[in-house]
């Protein structure tokens, strides 16, 4: 399982079998195991376990700790417990969205917040406010599927149905006393397992052999991101990219200590506005809360008095894709390469992607997020789209390329948004009060 001799994992085990890592920003990350088919297919016919967004966190404790979040987020701060977790958005006064993930409370004094960056830190810094921000390394292992339950009762020993989403609670696994909390953002039964990195390694040793008659699959990042196009998540630097740097006092306090843009798309580079977004642009409305003072209050609530775009699936033509693979046959400038399974592939930087969408000769929005769902044996992707444009079956031209090369216009339908519907929580009780 371990190899003393191989880099830091960042709390993986090591297994003698096919694998291939990546250096990404600074870290090593696990890129493939079984392949992107079998992968894909884990959160639909059994789970799989990933481990990408391990040694991501930050600790916020002090008396004034709701205080800061409640100034920073767009969400609701006058019911949240102990125990209990939120999807934390943060924006800048524009609206548009700077970061991004799970807020957890550990008491009446400490929250945690997972895979989001540094942006409530610096604003913790530069308050007033007593709050003190720690980032210790802690490993976070997501479990999803309609196995994965069964998966995790099998490795902890005990019952978890207790566990609600958007909650958690204490568990031992593998002698360990760890996390596991109930969050799935593409809608599928998913929860997170977390504890210190060192001990990362035989937790997911132990959750892995326990699945291993159940259908689990280690996900690598090659292919993680396929989920969010398929259950309908909008991610930070994937669908969209993140506008903190917009801010010049957060540009600064990074001072350069940040990995670059990756710009791609029939866009053109320079049109940063296209690749950023909303709350709600992304569909998260339901998460906005007026009762409270943010940074982006205002515009945020101009706009979802007169929304002007959605989101939505589109699904591109077959005949359409088979050309641009086609056109690797052929003589001249072929087609940006439509790489499986997801394009463009997310090797290093924030990834900043947006291809036109038109109708009828007209600008209607951006499109991004492209995946090949071996599940449904179709191309998907993402849109931000005018509102009037979001009837599904409205058929679109996506312009897929890069900017001042060779352009393919894409037929695409819009489609259902999230597209994968089955196995959304629907065996246990998703309601929340967080």
């Amino acid at each position: 399982m371990s190899n003393p001799e191989f880099p830091d994992l960042r709390g993986l085990p090591f297994y003698d079998e096919p694998s291939t890592y990546l250096l990404m920003a600074n870290r090593l990350w696990a890129w493939e195991f079984s392949g992107w088919k079998p992968e894909s297919l884990s959160w639909k016919t059994g789970c799989y376990i990933h481990a990408g967004l391990s040694d991501n966190q930050m600790n916020f404790t002090g008396p004034d700790v709701l205080r800061l979040f409640e100034s920073l987020c767009v969400n609701n701060f006058e019911t949240f417990s102990i125990g209990a977790m939120k999807h934390a958005v943060f924006c800048l006064e524009n609206g548009l969205i700077a970061s991004h993930g799970i807020l957890q409370r550990n008491s009446e004094e400490e929250l945690r917040f997972y895979a989001g960056g540094p942006w409530p830190v610096y604003h913790a810094m530069k308050s007033k406010l007593r709050v003190k921000a720690e980032m210790p390394r802690w490993y976070l292992f997501q479990v999803a599927g309609p196995t994965s339950l069964e998966t995790l009762e099998r490795a902890a020993g005990e019952d978890l149905s207790d566990i609600r989403f958007l909650r958690f609670r204490t568990a031992k696994i593998a002698g360990k006393a760890v996390e596991i909390a109930r969050i799935g953002m593409s809608g599928n039964l998913a929860y997170e397992v977390r504890g210190p990195i060192e001990e990362g390694a035989a937790v997911y040793d132990s959750i892995f052999k326990a699945g291993k008659d159940l259908g689990i699959q280690r996900l690598g990042w090659r292919t993680y991101l396929v989920n969010h196009v398929e259950g309908g998540f909008p991610q930070m630097t994937w669908t969209f990219s993140s506008a903190m740097l917009e801010d010049a006092g957060f540009a600064q306090f990074l001072g350069g200590n940040h990995p670059p843009f990756q710009i791609t798309g029939s866009v053109d580079p320079a049109d940063m506005r296209a690749r950023y977004r909303t709350p709600v642009e992304v569909g998260w409305q339901s998460t906005v809360r007026l009762n409270h003072e943010f940074i982006g209050r205002k515009a945020i609530e101009a706009e979802m008095a007169k929304p002007r775009r959605t989101v939505a699936t589109l699904r591109w033509n077959q005949d359409d894709v088979l050309d641009i693979h086609r056109s690797l046959f052929g003589q001249g400038e072929p087609y940006r390469t439509l790489d499986l399974p997801t394009t463009p592939t997310w090797k290093d930087g924030m990834l900043a992607h947006a291809d036109h969408l038109m109708k009828d000769g007209r600008s209607i929005g951006y499109s991004s997020g492209t995946i090949y769902s071996y599940y449904f044996r179709e191309v998907l992707s993402m849109a931000c789209i005018d509102v009037e444009q979001s009837a599904i079956g409205n058929e679109v031209i996506v312009q897929w390329g890069d900017h001042g090369r060779r352009i393919k216009n894409v037929r695409a339908v819009v489609e259902r948004f999230p597209y994968l519907t089955e196995g959304r929580n629907n065996k246990l009780d998703t309601s929340a009060k967080a």
